[in-house]
């Protein structure tokens, strides 16, 4: 039993990580601040999320695993809320989103 746990744990946190890292590479791609935004917001939030998930399969301690999901609901509640108040600050500072692609040739 404790292999399995071990098993599904480490693909929890390998998971995690890939979302995070593709994240990463979202605000290096992406065209303009709203789409990168939009990559990070998400990537991170899931990415975070099943982070802290394999990493409570993993603790002994019922303590450390309380606080493990409080962590976890803060940022599921959290990360949205900064990414759309940071999204509403840029809009409404006069930023205009990329509407169309610098490569489409609109016809």
């Amino acid at each position: 039993m404790d292999i399995v746990i071990a098993v599904v744990s480490a693909i929890f946190l390998l998971l995690g990580g890939f979302l995070c890292v593709t994240g990463g590479v979202g605000i290096l791609r992406f065209p303009d601040f709203y789409t990168r935004i939009h990559a990070t917001g998400v990537t991170d939030t899931l990415g975070a999320g099943l982070i802290l998930i394999g990493l409570m399969l993993q603790v002994p301690d019922v303590l450390v695993l309380v606080k493990l999901v409080i962590i976890l609901l803060m940022t599921l509640f959290i990360n949205p809320v900064a990414t759309h108040a940071l999204a509403q600050a840029a809009l409404k500072s006069g930023l205009s989103p990329l509407l169309q692609s610098k490569n489409h040739k609109g016809g």
